[in-house]
């Protein structure tokens, strides 16, 4: 198995490292209920479960 010859420091690390970033999250706005939402995420609309606009669950209050 290969070993690197030297320690890598902290700094070069990370300065390798910066160009990996968290994108912004896309929103998606329903057709059916206009509500927005995360994509690939349920969502809940006037008590009722949601997920790629069909209803998955209602909740019974």
């Amino acid at each position: 198995m290969a070993h690197p010859k030297r320690k890598i420091s902290k700094t070069r690390r990370d300065k390798r490292r910066t160009h990996y970033k968290a994108s912004e999250q896309t929103i998606k706005i329903c057709p059916e209920t206009g509500e927005s939402h995360l994509y690939h995420r349920a969502y809940e609309h006037e008590g009722k479960l949601y997920y790629k606009g069909k209803l998955v669950s209602e909740s019974k209050v």
